[in-house]
C-alpha cells in the first residue's frame, strides 16, 4: 500500500479523512461535509467551474469525483443551478455523487447568488468529502491506471489501511452496473413550453435526465413528458407525442436491454428520435454497435468534438465512462436503413455521435444542454425540433393503428 501525505490543515481545524483506492494507494486529507464511509468509482473532472451542476448530475451516481480545479466551494450553493430535483422541487438539486475530493475547500461563499455554503449542503444531504488532497497526484494516477473503485473514510469509520482497502475492493464494479432504476423519476411529469402554446410534444425517457434538458426543449415550444425508465412503447404512444428523447444517465449501457428494446420499437414506428450521452450509447446499441468501458472517461467542459460532415469543432461538456465501439466501415446497414458515425472526439477519436442516414434518428455523446462552448451544441435541439415538424414524421394515430 502507498500512503500519500498531503499538506495537513491547521492543527485542530479539521478531522482527518482518507481517500482509499482499490490498488492500495491512500491519500490522506481532512474531512468535510458528512462523516463516515462512502464508496464509488473514483473519476476526475477537468471543469474549472460548475461543481453544483456536476454534483447534482444523476450521471455521477455511485462515483467519487476528484476535481482538478484547485479551489472548490467559493461560489457556494444556490437553489437554481441544480441538474436534478430534490423532493420533487428544484431547491438546488439532489446530490448524486457518492463523494467529493478537493484540494482547497473555500471556507466562505462569496458569490452574490449563493444561499448557503457547499459544505452546508453536503451535510444536509449526508454527502462525504475529503479536502487538502493533492488532486493533481490523484488525477495523474487515475489517468495512468484508469478509473477504479474507491472510498472516502472519516470520523469513526477511519480505520487501519488493510481494512479500508478491503472495504473498497469488496464493492460492486461500475462495469456491469445497471443504475437507471436508481435515478429515474418514479412518476411521469410534464414540462410545459416556456411561452405560448406547445408546437410539439416529446416523450423523454428519464435514464438520469438533467433538469436543463427539458427546459431547452420547452424554450423551443415543446411540451416534454418526462417518463420513467421502465416505460414501454404503449406508454409512449398513449402520450400522442411527436418524438422521443433518450436522456443521459449512469451505469453500463451493456445492461440497458429494456431501453435498447424500446429504442428499436421507436425506430420501427418511424418516430423522430434524439439521444444524448447514455441515450447515444443506447441508440448505438440499437443500431448494432457494441459498447466498452473507457480507461478514465471524458468528464469536463472543454472537450472538442468534430462533426464529420462539416469539419466543425464544438467545445462540449461531457460525463461518460463508457463509449460506442467504432464500426469497421463509415456506414453500415440496420433494419431501418443505413447508419453512420456523425461525430468523433478530437482528442482520442472516440465515437461522439451516430445517426440513421435519413436523419430520422440521431444522438450525441456530449451534453448540448450545457453551456460549455458556451452555445456550440445548442443547435442540436433546433435540429430535433425541425425533425418533429417534418412532413414525413407521420401521425401518432397512424402509429397506434400499427400496433
Amino acid at each position: 500500500m502507498t500512503s500519500q501525505n498531503n499538506t495537513p490543515a491547521k492543527p485542530g481545524a479539521r478531522e482527518p479523512a482518507a481517500l482509499v483506492l482499490e490498488d492500495g494507494r491512500i491519500h490522506r486529507g481532512t474531512a468535510f461535509g458528512a462523516r463516515g464511509t462512502t464508496l464509488g468509482e473514483a473519476v476526475f473532472t477537468t471543469a474549472m467551474s460548475g461543481y453544483q451542476e456536476t454534483m447534482t448530475d444523476p450521471s455521477y451516481c455511485r462515483q467519487i469525483v476528484v476535481t482538478t480545479a484547485p479551489q472548490i466551494g467559493n461560489t457556494g450553493w444556490n437553489d437554481e443551478d441544480g441538474e436534478s430535483l430534490l423532493d420533487g422541487e428544484d431547491r438546488g438539486g439532489r446530490i448524486w455523487v457518492s463523494g467529493l475530493v478537493v484540494r482547497d475547500l473555500s471556507r466562505r461563499a462569496s458569490n452574490f447568488r449563493a444561499e448557503r455554503t457547499l459544505e452546508d449542503e453536503m451535510i444536509a444531504q449526508e454527502i462525504i468529502g475529503v479536502a487538502d488532497i493533492d488532486t493533481r497526484a490523484v488525477v495523474r494516477h487515475i489517468r495512468d491506471r484508469g478509473a477504479m473503485k474507491a472510498g472516502i473514510f472519516s470520523g469513526e469509520d477511519l480505520a487501519d489501511d488493510e481494512s479500508m482497502v478491503a472495504t473498497v475492493r469488496a464493492q460492486e464494479s461500475m462495469a456491469g452496473a445497471s443504475l437507471s432504476d436508481e435515478v429515474t423519476t418514479e412518476n411521469a411529469y410534464v414540462v410545459e413550453p416556456a411561452e405560448g402554446e406547445a408546437r410539439y410534444s416529446v416523450a423523454a425517457l428519464d435514464l438520469g435526465i438533467k433538469s436543463n434538458t427539458p427546459r431547452m426543449l420547452a424554450e423551443r415550444g415543446v411540451r416534454v413528458h418526462v417518463i420513467p425508465a421502465s416505460s414501454t412503447l404503449a406508454d409512449v404512444l398513449d402520450l400522442d407525442v411527436d418524438g422521443v428523447f433518450l436522456s443521459n444517465g449512469p451505469g453500463d449501457p451493456a445492461t440497458a436491454d429494456a431501453a435498447v428494446h424500446l429504442t428499436k420499437e421507436v425506430l420501427s414506428q418511424g418516430i423522430p428520435f434524439f439521444g444524448i450521452c447514455f441515450g447515444n450509447q443506447i441508440l448505438g446499441r440499437a443500431l448494432g454497435l457494441e459498447t466498452y468501458k473507457m480507461r478514465f472517461g471524458h468528464r469536463g467542459t472543454n472537450i472538442p468534438v468534430i462533426e464529420k460532415a462539416t469539419g466543425n469543432v464544438a467545445i462540449t461538456s461531457q460525463n461518460h465512462g463508457f463509449a460506442l465501439r467504432a464500426p469497421e466501415s463509415e456506414t453500415w446497414q440496420t433494419p431501418w436503413g443505413s447508419a453512420k458515425v456523425t461525430h468523433i472526439c478530437a482528442n482520442d477519436g472516440t465515437v461522439e455521435g451516430v445517426a440513421l442516414a435519413d436523419g430520422s434518428a440521431f444522438s450525441v455523446q456530449y451534453h448540448p444542454e450545457a453551456a460549455a462552448g458556451p452555445r456550440d451544441a445548442a443547435n442540436l435541439f433546433d435540429r430535433f425540433v425541425d425533425l418533429l415538424g417534418s412532413s414525413d414524421a407521420g401521425s401518432a394515430d397512424t402509429r397506434k393503428g400499427a400496433l
